[in-house]
Order: structure tokens, then sequence, then C-alpha cells
């Protein structure tokens, strides 16, 4: 079966979580954050990363996954997100050992506590056709829509929140991310890229365990996570 790679982009610099650290250097539960992300997708079934970071720190991330259990490429990212992931799937072209895979996954290294049973569900609903596919949870608060004249409740049962890894047939991903250029859209996440070619974004189990950590709250939260597990 061919090779599932993962992009991980952790070329953000984390200023809401404050700090001088990196966010992806950050810890939690006794390791930073991109080596526990890198380890979850690995149980998850990933065969490959690709960590996508800031300019200057591939020494300081080459060194906290020295021991992955999975191979490790490493490559600097863009000016945005969507640029980071298209410098992470260019890599995999340009990688001999990986660029025979079908299936990519894309994962921010903020979500570090995404349970293996995620990403396993992911992955095969693009083994089993889906040309992308989502990791979502249902809305539980109330959501209130602003507008001119105030603002209106919406119907939450409608609504889900869209988590990471998320998964995609590679060419196609690339075909989506080609687009982008030549457009100059911009996009939220890779699945929008996605879909505005056309294909459906299929729907699989999320996890609240998989939140991103962006706050000092969130991390606080996640060490308590960490500690219980």
């Amino acid at each position: 079966m061919e090779p599932v790679v993962a992009v991980v982009v952790a070329a953000g610099s984390g200023v809401r979580l404050g700090g001088r650290t990196p966010k992806a250097l950050r810890f939690v539960g006794g390791r930073p954050l991109v080596s526990a992300s890198v380890a979850a997708l690995a149980a998850g079934g990933a065969d490959a990363a690709v960590v996508v970071l800031a300019e200057g720190l591939q020494d300081d991330f080459q060194q906290v996954l020295a021991d992955a259990t999975v191979p490790v490429r490493f490559v600097v990212g863009g000016a945005t997100r969507q640029e980071s992931v298209a410098n992470g799937l260019a890599a995999i072209a340009a990688d001999p050992e990986l660029a025979g895979c079908r299936l990519v996954l894309v994962h921010d290294a903020a979500r570090a506590l995404v349970p293996p049973e995620v990403t396993a569900r992911v992955i095969a609903a693009v083994r089993a056709g889906a040309r992308g596919c989502v990791p979502v949870t249902a809305v539980v608060d109330t959501i209130r829509e602003v507008d001119e004249g105030g603002s209106h409740v919406v119907d939450r049962s409608r609504l889900r929140a869209v988590q990471t890894p998320q998964g995609f047939d590679r060419e196609v991903l690339v075909e989506a991310h080609a687009r982008l250029r030549v457009t100059g859209e911009h996009v939220t996440d890779d699945a929008a890229a996605v879909e505005a070619l056309g294909w459906p974004i299929v729907l699989v189990e999320g996890s609240r365990e998989a939140f991103k950590i962006t706050e000092p709250f969130d991390l606080a939260v996640a060490e308590a996570l960490a500690g219980g597990r």
C-alpha cells in the first residue's frame, strides 16, 4: 500500500500564545507540540512526515524530532499557511522516497493531542475514494451571527467545527494549490481549496481533544489532558 505522508504545518510564531519560543516547540505533556503531533499522526497511520518550519529553526526541530517513529523531512514555510502547505507538497514531490505517495495528510502542529483513531478515520475515507476528507465536531455553543440590524441565532444543528488532519488525494490537492497560485485566492483550509475544484468533501468524526492550542488557556487545558493520558 502506498505510504501516507503528513504535511505538518509548524511555521507559526504563536504570538497569541505568548513567550519567546515558537509555538510548535512549546512543551505539553513533557514534549514539544510538533513532536507530539508527529507521534499522534504516526500512531494513526502516517508513514512519514514533512514538517514545515520557520527559517533558521531546522536544527531545533531536528533535535526534538530525532527520536520520531517515522521518517521526518523539513522544509521552510511561506508567508502564509497556504504557502507553507504548498511548500510541503513540493517537498514531497522532490523526495524520491516520498514522491510515490497518493494519500497526503495536512495537519496543524498546534493540534498536538489528536487521537490516533481520528487520523485513521481520515485515511480510511481517502483510501475508500474520497478526494478530500476532514474530521469535524458538532458545535455545542449557541451561535449568533452579527449583521447590520443587530444579530440573530444560527441553527447550530447544521454547523460543524473543522479540525485536522485533513486527508487528500495528493494529485487533487496539488492541483488545488496550483489553482490558488493562479487566481490569487486565499482559503482558510485545504478542504476549501479542493472543494473549489468541484470535489465534495467527506466528513468523519473528529474529537474534542484535537482542539487547536492558540492561547495560554489552551496550553493549560492541553497540559491537563496530557497528564490524564
